[in-house]
């Protein structure tokens, strides 16, 4: 499931997930005082590129400050979910763990999560959450994690190519369908704008964008939205681009986000929706990519910009940690101040507190401002539900999606479909 590190490394990533987890308490005991004591802590295998020595440096902090060592496991992402589950049945959990923001319901709803809310106020960082981070982790008026970091995704593409073209960037969605009609005649060796169906977070931009939801609250629960009419004008449009228009091709069907990524990187595809912390992801591979490409908010149907999903992790603690206050103090090292804001930096994923973020939107960096707009005019929410989450373990929206590209549905039909595997969950 995760592979365990040990020395250095290990103590730095451990410490790393420790933030990024969240402990449980409030005082670490500071100068030592918990030499001899170690914490098991769980990170998101794939949440961060290459950090150089942010990881040592940041243990290397937290040693100081406290004397504890730290015991990390890398848990990849498409496994979590599951380790998750099957460790909370055998008593197996560990100290601290990231959580993904769409998980924390379902986790607080099982006491998976501790309560941080009086933790938090205490400290006085209340105040200073990002809203969208900080409402992911509330349930019932009570916060289960300490807001990490936040990120979301934008449209990237190929600057450089737009201009040997004279190729205006498109701002409505027509303009969209226009410009990569018009790469697919000037760049026939291109794929114009692949359509991922194996990425639900490609997806969401168009239904909601389209004035659709993925699913709407409805007396204590949720009810399924997918099917609307809004949301279908938005699945359609998206699925047209490639059922109808040729503009994508058909290994695309099954892509994820990492597989669209590495086809813009590879310099077959033109335009893409991708995430933030990506960027450093290209540049570093290969400096020649500055200037290469660009990025913006994605747009609306007649212009402004499409929602884009917020993601991102909360520093969760275990509930019933032996180590809840030291937990604590890692916590508020990684997600706050200066690691706070190296990791953003660093990853190119957005800081969890307010006064932070608001560095980040005041910058001209045309690798960074782009999603500082993208998240402050449309930063969307998926459905805040302890069921959400098994929506997305059953890849619901991804099925749907290859039954449309593969021409097994149609829009409809499928959407109807997904509506109904989506309200057999919450309805369970």
């Amino acid at each position: 499931m995760g592979r365990r590190l040990s020395g250095t490394a290990a103590a730095a990533l451990t410490l790393g997930l420790l933030a990024a987890c969240g402990g449980g308490g409030d005082d670490g005991g500071g100068g030592g005082d918990a030499s001899g004591k170690s914490l098991e802590v769980w990170i998101m295998e794939g949440t961060y590129p290459d950090t150089g020595t942010y990881f040592e440096d940041l243990e290397a902090a937290f040693t100081e400050q406290t004397g504890a060592t730290l015991n990390i496991q890398l848990v990849p992402w498409t496994e979590a979910h599951e380790k998750f589950t099957t460790a909370a049945a055998g008593d197996t959990l560990p100290d601290v763990s990231e959580i993904g923001t769409t998980w924390v319901p379902e986790f607080a709803e099982a006491a998976i999560l501790a309560d941080l809310t009086d933790r938090i106020a205490e400290d006085g960082l209340d105040d200073d959450l990002v809203e969208g981070l900080q409402q992911a982790g509330t349930v019932e008026d009570r916060l289960y994690g300490m807001p990490w970091y936040a990120g979301i995704r934008a449209l990237f593409y190929r600057a450089d190519v737009f201009e040997e073209h004279g190729l205006e960037v498109p701002e409505t969605w027509d303009e969209l369908r226009e410009v990569a009609l018009r790469l697919k005649e000037l760049e026939p060796d291109m794929i114009p704008y692949p359509v991922p169906g194996g990425s639900e977070y490609s997806l969401y931009p168009f239904i909601w964008g389209a004035g659709g939801e993925v699913a709407v609250p409805e007396g204590d629960g949720w009810a399924a939205a997918i099917n609307s009419p809004e949301a279908v004008e938005g699945i359609t449009y998206l699925t047209e681009l490639a059922t109808e228009h040729g503009l994508s091709v058909a290994a695309a069907d099954t892509w994820n986000e990492a597989d669209a990524l590495q086809s813009f990187q590879d310099g077959d595809a033109a335009m893409i929706i991708n995430g933030a912390w990506t960027v450093g992801t290209l540049l570093d591979a290969d400096g020649d990519w500055d200037g290469k490409f660009g990025v913006m908010p994605v747009p609306g149907p007649s212009g402004g910009v499409s929602p884009s999903f917020m993601g991102g992790s909360l520093a969760g603690v275990i509930e019933g940690t032996d180590e809840p206050d030291l937990s604590w103090e890692l916590v508020k090292l990684m997600t706050t101040g200066d690691f706070a804001d190296r990791w953003s930096t660093e990853t190119g994923f957005f800081p969890g507190q307010q006064t932070l973020l608001e560095t980040y939107t005041e910058r001209d960096d045309p690798y960074i401002a782009p999603f500082a707009e993208q998240m402050a005019e449309g930063g969307k929410l998926l459905p805040i539900t302890d069921r959400f989450g098994t929506v997305q373990a059953e890849e619901i929206p991804q099925q749907m999606m290859l039954s449309i590209l593969t021409g097994s549905k149609d829009v409809q039909t499928a959407a109807d479909d997904a509506a109904a595997a989506m309200d057999r969950i919450f309805q369970d």
